[in-house]
Parts: C-alpha cells; sequence; structure tokens
C-alpha cells in the first residue's frame, strides 16, 4: 500500500558474517532487514510498499539493529518476538505470520506451509511470497527449504541461507 506523501524511516548499517545488512525502522517496528549487496530488491521493495521514502541514519533505531547483532552471536531467540511492519498484500502477510511461527532450529517445506495455510498446491505462491519477505531473520524465511531436503529459494544467496541454517543448529546438506 502507497502513502501519498513522502514516509521518512530510521536506517542502520550492521556488520554480520554474511556481509553488511540494511535495517530500516519506523521507530516502533522493522521495516526491512536485507543484505547490503542486495540493495535494488531492497529499494524495490521499499518502494512498492511505501512509495518514496527518506532514510535517516541512526544508530540502533529501536534497539533493533541490537537485536540483530545478538541473534547473529548466537542468541537464536533475540529477533523472535521483535515486531515487524510487512505491508504485503493480504496473502503475503499470511506466509509471513506463518513463518514467524517456525522455531529456530526447525524448518518446513513450501508445500507444508501451504497446507497449513489452508491452500493446499499453492507450494509456488507460498514461495513466491517467501521471496518478497522484507525483513530477513526476523520473518525466518530461511528456514523453509525444498521437498527433497534442499536449501532452495533464498534471496540473499542459498550460501547464506546454509549459514543461518547452521547457526540455528540444523544439519544442512554440505554442497557437492
Amino acid at each position: 500500500m502507497k502513502a501519498s506523501k513522502r514516509m521518512k524511516f530510521l536506517v542502520d548499517e550492521i556488520a554480520s558474517p554474511l556481509g553488511p545488512m540494511i535495517l530500516v525502522s519506523d521507530g516502533t517496528a522493522m521495516v526491512t532487514l536485507d543484505f547490503a549487496d542486495c540493495r535494488q530488491r531492497f529499494d524495490d521493495s521499499l518502494e512498492r510498499r511505501f512509495g518514496s521514502v527518506e532514510l535517516l541514519p541512526t544508530p540502533d533505531p529501536g534497539g533493533f539493529s541490537s537485536a540483530v547483532r545478538s541473534y547473529l552471536a548466537g542468541d537464536r531467540e533475540a529477533v523472535a518476538e521483535l515486531p515487524v511492519r510487512l505491508a504485503g498484500t493480504p496473502f503475503q502477510e499470511t506466509v509471513w505470520a506463518a513463518l514467524r511461527s517456525i522455531p529456530a532450529g526447525s524448518t518446513t517445506t513450501y508445500g507444508e506451509l501451504a497446507a497449513r495455510l489452508g491452500r493446499p498446491g499453492s507450494a509456488r505462491a507460498v514461495g513466491r511470497a517467501n521471496s518478497l519477505n522484507p525483513v530477513a531473520i526476523a520473518v525466518p524465511c530461511h528456514r523453509v527449504i525444498g521437498a527433497d531436503g534442499s536449501l532452495t529459494g533464498y534471496a540473499g544467496g542459498i550460501e547464506r541461507k546454509r549459514w543461518l541454517l547452521a547457526h540455528e543448529g540444523v544439519q544442512v546438506p554440505v554442497p557437492n
């Protein structure tokens, strides 16, 4: 849903073992968390959801950057309950809410997630919504894997998905 006037958001860059991340907040919730090298997707997501935005550099807005750093340092639950402002379609928001119910250290498949949402046979639509998730890690789209156990479909890259899952204690397949 686009706003009619330019919205202002707070932005911070977070160093991580996966490369720099950019966190955007409205002051009360995380709006976006993405990898800095995925800047075009990041910009497109903000524009699609909010129209024209202004990003105001702010250290640790709302304490969200600290929570992400805690997660990356080993506290698997540090981001689990953080407020997020997602602003997607009703279907996307349903998928994203379901993602937040997948516990750290667990995985599910696109098909299982679709079935849980009462939409069996819509694994591809779930995958598409998953790929548009604007808040990495806190909305844990990395916990969704292929039906054959493969690490498919992570917009930030399969190696990052592999790292995140291993970080959470999931046994991940070793690449060939």
